[in-house]
């Protein structure tokens, strides 16, 4: 797996995802688990839909 997310998109993902996954363990509602995939792909510095449409994030 080459990185396709970097910078300021990773730190977004993660962030969002931490906030999603807080929010359902303080009873958000059950679709707040989504979190986990942004929370993934920021750690993993990997999306595969960016690797489908040919996007990369991460500075050349």
């Amino acid at each position: 797996m080459k990185a396709n997310v970097g910078g300021f998109d990773k730190w977004i993902r993660i962030v969002a995802g931490l906030a999603l996954i807080a929010w359902a363990l303080t009873s958000g509602p059950v679709w707040a688990w989504i979190g986990v995939v942004p929370l993934a792909t920021g750690l993993f510095n990997f999306c595969p839909l960016y690797r489908l449409i040919g996007f990369n994030s991460c500075s050349r």
